[in-house]
């Protein structure tokens, strides 16, 4: 249910000790496997506690920007539709070809964050006649990580001259959604995942399929985007990943730090060489647990949107 799982290499690092499932013991693998159920127990519980929150921590580039900085993707993250008493919001550069697409590029605020939603609000330009929406056609969701470390002045936020071409160098996506159509109108349009997502890496790109405004006053389309959300549930501090390039696996990584969990699940006594075989498949396999503990957790909040910013 979780596929973005399928890039955990097959190591745990607790407190910066590494533990592989490479060794020659029986018994020494059965305890290895048998700990790192109990960490993935450990994340299970850490999704299942956490609450539903907006998840995105900063804006970091957009594939064009038409007039910078007053146009800059930052703006997205505002819950304001003005600021200093002008409007808000981001804008694309003009195309002739109403086909060529955008994107837009957030940091999330954790690396393992489990995205259920996001919100893509159109802007409607008050202040030209007839006061046009500048809405895409469509939207798809990307989910991944920084193809190679990357400090956080050496983003592309504040660069206007960031192309799409460059961007897509930068990064590795590991989830990819389906298509949403986009409706032409000046409101905050939800777009729900047909399942929950992990976001392995803490990126998530925007990609705005289409334009269907042309500009009267120089005829090109354009794209202008005056909101965004990502709401889902991002794991605790205790919980990160190593991006090991360019094999595209990762390590997760537990900080014990005294971390407790009530409702542990640990292999059952007894077993000796079969645990590896419980433990993947068995009844509650990892994924399962990790979504099982998601969904149930979400059943109680799915509804409270007081975790958002009012727009």
């Amino acid at each position: 249910m979780l596929p973005e799982m399928s890039s955990f290499a097959g190591a745990i690092e607790i407190n910066n000790m590494i533990e592989t499932e490479e060794v020659q013991s029986n018994d020494m693998e059965r305890k290895i496997l048998e700990k790192n159920h109990r960490v993935y127990a450990y994340l299970a519980q850490g999704l299942a506690s956490s609450m539903r929150t907006a998840c995105i921590a900063r804006a970091i580039s957009a594939s064009s920007t038409d007039n910078y900085p007053e146009e800059t993707i930052e703006n997205t993250l505002d819950p304001r539709d003005r600021i200093r008493h002008s409007a808000s919001y981001w804008s694309s550069e003009g195309e002739m070809d109403p086909s060529i697409p955008e994107s837009l590029v957030y940091k999330l605020i954790a690396n393992l964050c489990v995205v259920t939603e996001i919100h893509v609000q159109p802007f409607q330009a008050y202040f030209q006649f007839g006061h046009p929406i500048y809405s895409a056609k469509a939207v798809r969701f990307r989910m991944g990580h920084q193809k190679y470390p990357m400090e956080r002045g050496g983003d592309a936020a504040n660069d206007p001259a960031a192309g799409f071409d460059s961007l897509e160098d930068q990064y590795i996506w590991t989830y990819t959604s389906p298509e949403f159509p986009m409706a032409q109108e000046n409101r905050l349009q939800k777009f729900k995942l047909p399942e929950p997502a992990l976001c392995i890496g803490g990126i998530l790109q925007i990609e705005l399929l289409g334009r269907v405004q042309k500009q009267e006053m120089d005829g090109l389309y354009y794209i202008c985007v005056s909101h965004v959300q990502v709401v889902g549930r991002p794991l605790s501090e205790a919980f990160d990943v190593e991006i090991h390039d360019p094999s595209g696996k990762f390590t997760l990584k537990y900080l014990h730090r005294g971390y407790q969990c009530q409702s542990l699940v640990v292999a059952p006594e007894g077993l000796g060489a079969d645990t590896a075989s419980w433990i993947q498949s068995g009844d509650r396999s990892i994924e399962q647990m990790i979504i099982e503990g998601f969904l149930g957790a979400a059943a109680e909040d799915d509804s409270d949107d007081d975790y958002l910013p009012t727009l």
